[in-house]
């Protein structure tokens, strides 16, 4: 973890039961990050995307709805929004 290039997360943030409240924390956690790769949008988004990819199948669908409202929640938060 001390050479990771990932931005540093607040612990079980993807968790947590707001989509609000996850976008937000990653939206802190990523303009804060200094060990980002891309802008601050694309690595909050990344790291979202991330863990929906990587829990797969064994994510329930309210948890995964939640997330998916957490990345337009993001969107929103960064100014992206359609």
């Amino acid at each position: 973890m001390e050479t990771s290039d990932a931005m540093d997360l607040e612990a079980d943030i993807f968790k947590t039961g707001s989509a609000h409240a996850i976008a937000e924390s990653l939206k802190r956690s990523s303009t804060h990050s200094r060990r980002r790769k891309g802008t601050p949008f694309q690595s909050a988004m990344s790291m979202l995307n991330f863990y929906i990819n990587r829990a797969g199948k064994n994510l329930p669908r309210t948890r995964k709805a939640t997330l998916e409202k957490a990345k337009r929640e993001l969107r929103i938060a960064f100014g992206r929004a359609p």
